[in-house]
Parts: C-alpha cells; sequence; structure tokens
C-alpha cells in the first residue's frame, strides 16, 4: 500500500509562496520596429493577468472658449488638439492609477483639415503624439494605428483617441 503524505495548510502556503518567488514575474513586452526611429512599436505582448484599462476615446479641450464650439477654432489646429487630447488621456490614467507610460496602444481617428485641403494633417498629430511618447521623461513607445475618417461627433473635432494601457502589478 502507497504512503500518502499529508501537507498541512502552514506547509502547502510555504509551498506556493516558494513556488511563486522561484517563477519568473510576467512583464509586458513591447517589439520595436524595425526601424528603431519609428515613433511606435510593432507590437506588444500583454501577460495574462495584467491589469488593463480600455479607455473610451477622447476628444480635445476647447482652446478658444470665445470661438462657435462647432468650429475648429474653438479647438484648434490638429496639433494643438492632438497635445489637448493626450493631456485628458494622461489625466483618465491618472485617475484609475495608471500613466502614459502603461499605454500600450493607441487608436487615433483623424478628420481631414479643410486647410489641408481635406487631408489629415499627419504631421501635426505626429508633432503633439511625440511629445508624450519616446521621449525622455517617457521613453515608452506604444502600437498605434492613425486613419483617417470622415467626420467626429462635433464638426470642430479633428482628432480623436483611444488609449488601451496595461501593467503588471
Amino acid at each position: 500500500m502507497p504512503v500518502l503524505k499529508f501537507l498541512t495548510a502552514s506547509t502547502l502556503a510555504l509551498a506556493l509562496a516558494q513556488a511563486a518567488q522561484a517563477a519568473p514575474a510576467a512583464q509586458i513586452v513591447r517589439h520595436p520596429a524595425p526601424d528603431p526611429a519609428a515613433p511606435i512599436l510593432i507590437g506588444v505582448t500583454v501577460p495574462a493577468g495584467a491589469q488593463t484599462l480600455l479607455l473610451s476615446g477622447q476628444v480635445p479641450p476647447a482652446v478658444d472658449p470665445a470661438a462657435d464650439p462647432a468650429t475648429i477654432a474653438a479647438y484648434g489646429d490638429t496639433r494643438t488638439q492632438t497635445i489637448g487630447v493626450l493631456h485628458k488621456i494622461e489625466a483618465a490614467l491618472k485617475a484609475q492609477g495608471f500613466g502614459l507610460g502603461d499605454v500600450v496602444k493607441l487608436d487615433v481617428y483623424l478628420v481631414g483639415d479643410p486647410a489641408k485641403g481635406g487631408k489629415l494633417d499627419f504631421a501635426g498629430f505626429s508633432q503633439g503624439y511625440a511629445q508624450f511618447f519616446g521621449t525622455a521623461a517617457q521613453p515608452n513607445k506604444v502600437a498605434r494605428t492613425t486613419v483617417q475618417v470622415a467626420a467626429l461627433a462635433n464638426p470642430g473635432f479633428l482628432v480623436e483617441i483611444e488609449a488601451t494601457a496595461a501593467k503588471v502589478r
């Protein structure tokens, strides 16, 4: 007859604690783009169990409260709107215990700028984005999709950005 060993609850707890210490901590892995100068990643691996936050699309705050709120003049050009939206994202992240360094994915929607012949102002967007990601103060880059859309909810909006953040506790 085989001999059965019984573990006490404290012995089992100690064994589990030792196993957890021996196991490598799961990490978020940021996969760089082939061009090291690229402002975005090729992708991100988020391990099971990471805390994830999906932010709804954020739109720009008004920069000229005297302007008609249904006009671009109220919110500024693409660069100005991008900066305003990313500040709003930063605040929303902070309120949930996250930071810009935890962002792993951005979905960016740009409306064609009438001042640019109806084309999206990718250069203006990029200038705003570059102030928040891949900097000395916040070196993390993100996976990102940027598309031109016909319109957003307000005719004055040129930019809307959704953010996904993740962190391992």
